[in-house]
């Protein structure tokens, strides 16, 4: 699916937020305007909001936001339409955020029952793995995405990626190394390691051999041989 928005931002004064054109009448573009963010309208096909920043490698990154209120929230569960959203999110953008908008309840708008609700906040949280993000209403909505623009704007910092304690073992090193592939965590680093043996010999897998590892399908395949075959560039 593509998406219709310009990659035109490189020197820009201030930051900026390309906006669906239905959010005109929310009144989030009028409070960004305030907070000095630049504003473009665009007719997008996935997500509401698009900020761009880029890497340390300097190469673009774009962060995906769909604003739901909660009742559009419930309703998207019922309909089922927030499953194609997810997908579009993770899909299209290097950094995909849900912000769920309203002080209300979120179980008591609507006779839906409640682990129908908790499930789907479970489902986006573990198996999506998107940030969720919720705001009181538009002016709070407007604050948060104009804090992660500005926050995009200021100069990267190379860190460590290890984490600092107490000394691994051979095993929590090697899954430790495994889990710094993209989309492998804990488990599916125990499940590699288990079919393999070695780290060595799972670096040497190629893609069909990778897919027959439960929970890794062809793309995610393709990530994990990418990141350790392509030539580094730092």
């Amino acid at each position: 699916m593509k998406i219709y928005w310009k990659k035109v931002w490189i020197n820009f004064k201030m930051p900026k937020i390309i906006v669906d054109h239905r959010e005109s009448n929310s009144g989030i573009i009028k409070e960004l305007i305030k907070k000095d963010i630049e504003v473009e309208k665009q007719q997008l096909i996935t997500a509401d909001f698009i900020i761009q920043t880029k890497d340390l490698n300097n190469e673009i990154q774009t962060v995906g936001v769909e604003r739901k209120k909660q009742n559009d929230f419930i309703n998207s569960i019922i309909d089922k339409r927030i499953i194609n959203q997810l997908r579009n999110l993770k899909e299209n953008f290097t950094v995909p955020l849900l912000i769920i908008e309203g002080s209300d309840n979120i179980y008591e708008i609507r006779k839906f029952h409640p682990n129908a609700i908790r499930g789907m906040l479970a489902s986006i949280a573990v198996d999506y793995q998107i940030p969720m993000i919720h705001t009181r209403n538009y002016r709070d909505t407007a604050a948060l995405l104009s804090v992660i623009a500005k926050r995009l704007e200021k100069p990267k910092r190379l860190i460590s990626l290890l984490r600092k304690r107490k000394p691994l073992s051979l095993t929590e090193h090697q899954e430790l190394i495994l889990e710094s592939l993209p989309g492998v965590g804990p488990i599916i680093a125990k499940s590699l390691l288990k079919r393999f043996k070695t780290v060595k010999d799972v670096v040497n897998a190629d893609e069909k051999e990778l897919q027959l590892v439960e929970k890794i399908g062809k793309k995610k395949a393709v990530e994990i041989k990418k990141v350790i075959e392509k030539d580094y560039s730092g």
